[in-house]
């Protein structure tokens, strides 16, 4: 295992780790529309494909294989088997063979702890972790300032090695969140690989309530309105919506929102979010496997025309690429920093009534002017790097944030050229 993690490890070194996330939309109602759409599509291929069809296992004899294996396992395995324990790997492993990184098998407790993280509130150690697809390498994208995870030590890009003993490298990403959380005052034990450092570093951090600051604002020099959006959660709309007004309230000018190292979140939060800032027209459309469509719409009532900019970075994944995508295509804003992560699909949570769920990829997103940006991301207007001296530092002054300061020269010429 030691020598598939470095491997892993070593080859993900030279990429930057990336923040694998959600465009969730939750359709509980729906379970029943998408077992007839699998039952009609079954049908098809019975009909269309009848002799590639005899070459594939039927259930029945997937049934069959699935008892004799158990009975071997019954008959000959030395150890006492947990059938529940058995169970959970079948319904794992089932969706591991769909070779989608993105489509996973929820126990009850992790899909209580996934329900929960998209509320804004949890206990944890408070940090955002990403995942390199390709590597399955996990890692610290930023700690929040004052969690658990910050007060420990724990910095940006440090390797997420091992929870509690466990190798988590492979592992799905909600799957090692869930066990990094726990009632608050406990403990868990984190070892992390940080570059420079020739071994592993164990902390162990006591878990505490951690509220996800999805909405930091502030009114910069030159009365130029700042937003920073960590996650697109069920609380970040209400607050977007705040922050914009208040800071035309005071009189902004122009606006920057930073988006960078946002992995993502709900889909009905970012199209809302969009209805506050775009002119009449599509913001976003979703295709799925039967070519049915799924549109979302801005009626303008609320366009922003102040100048702005969006700050995206790799760590900035699925909903926050849709946010930049829009604005974008619209042209209302320039986009600054290096190309996003690239995930344009869509993962829909289909709850079981025994308290488990499956996470499956159910469409394709599109921006307005209909990119799919899957694996390839949205290139800025603007390409700047951040610089390397800043890239471990939990806390970035913004006046050494050259990221940042590229986007306010953008936007204060774009001030001064509309005097």
């Amino acid at each position: 295992m030691k020598n598939k993690f470095l491997n892993g490890f070593l080859s993900g070194l030279a990429a930057t780790f990336v923040i694998v996330a959600i465009v969730v939309a939750v359709f509980v109602n729906n379970v029943n529309n998408v077992n007839e759409n699998l039952t009609r599509e079954n049908s098809n291929v019975k009909t269309e494909n009848a002799s590639a069809a005899k070459t594939e296992a039927t259930d029945q004899e997937i049934m069959n294989k699935l008892n004799k294996l158990e009975g071997l396992i019954d008959k000959y395995y030395m150890e006492d088997v947990d059938k529940n324990t058995m169970a959970e790997g079948i319904y794992k492993g089932l969706l591991e063979s769909l070779k989608d990184p993105y489509s996973v098998y929820y126990t009850k407790d992790e899909y209580a702890a996934l329900m929960e993280s998209s509320s804004g509130v949890y206990y944890g150690i408070g940090a955002t972790v990403s995942s390199n697809v390709k590597t399955g390498v996990l890692s610290i994208v930023k700690p929040f300032v004052g969690g658990p995870a910050y007060e420990a030590g724990i910095l940006p890009g440090d390797v997420l090695y091992k929870v509690n003993g466990e190798e988590v490298t492979g592992k799905d990403i909600s799957e090692v969140v869930g066990k990094i959380k726990g009632k608050e005052g406990t403990t868990v034990k984190v070892t992390i690989i940080r570059e420079g450092k020739s071994k592993p570093i164990d902390f162990t951090i006591t878990r505490k309530k951690v509220e996800v600051p999805t909405i930091e604002y502030e009114m910069l020099e030159g009365k130029i309105g700042y937003i920073a959006v960590s996650e697109f959660d069920e609380i970040t709309a209400e607050q977007f919506r705040a922050a914009v007004n208040d800071l035309e309230k005071q009189g902004e000018k122009g606006l920057v929102i930073d988006i960078r190292n946002n992995p993502g979140g709900l889909l009905d939060t970012v199209v809302d979010m969009l209805k506050r800032m775009l002119p009449k027209g599509m913001i976003v459309y979703t295709e799925d496997k039967y070519g049915n469509r799924d549109e979302y719409k801005c009626d303008g009532k609320e366009e922003f025309t102040k100048p702005l900019a969006v700050l995206i970075n790799g760590n900035s994944a699925s909903a926050s690429e849709i946010f930049a995508g829009a604005i974008q295509d619209y042209k209302i804003g320039t986009i600054v920093g290096t190309t996003s992560f690239g995930k344009g699909i869509v993962q829909s949570i289909l709850p079981l009534s025994d308290g488990t769920a499956i996470k499956v990829t159910v469409s394709k997103y599109y921006t307005p002017k209909g990119r799919n940006i899957h694996k390839i991301g949205i290139a800025p207007d603007v390409t700047v790097e951040l610089k390397e001296s800043l890239r471990q530092k939990v806390v970035i002054e913004k006046s050494e944030d050259n990221q940042l300061q590229k986007a306010l020269e953008i936007l204060n010429k774009k001030i001064k050229a509309a005097k």
